[in-house]
């Protein structure tokens, strides 16, 4: 049988801390991984806040058309001057004549 050898392995001594210089460095890395997961965090509350009051306004203009079709039978209005923009052959709607609205 063949003799195998032993090696021979240098410990370090064990040391209780890490360096001054290497603590500093680690939390100056682990404070600017915290701040950006806090700001991300900051970031998704005010998408949902947005996300939300985009809902809510686009109930607004759906309860806004339903209204002004109740009102005037159409909701397609041009919002630079508040005409509405028939189709050319409206059945059951008689579209203005001349300048009135």
């Amino acid at each position: 049988m063949a003799k195998t050898k032993e090696k021979e392995v240098e410990l370090k001594p064990r040391v209780e801390k890490i360096s001054g210089e290497h603590l500093q460095e680690l939390q100056r890395v682990v404070n600017r991984i915290n701040g950006t997961q806090f700001n991300i965090g900051k970031m998704e509350l005010q998408k949902h806040t947005l996300l939300h009051d985009l809902a809510v306004a686009q109930d607004e203009v759906t309860m806004l058309q339903d209204k002004l079709m109740k009102e005037y039978g159409s909701y397609d209005v041009n919002l630079s001057d508040g005409s509405i923009n028939w189709p050319e052959n409206t059945p059951g709607i008689e579209k203005p004549k001349g300048n009135e609205k």
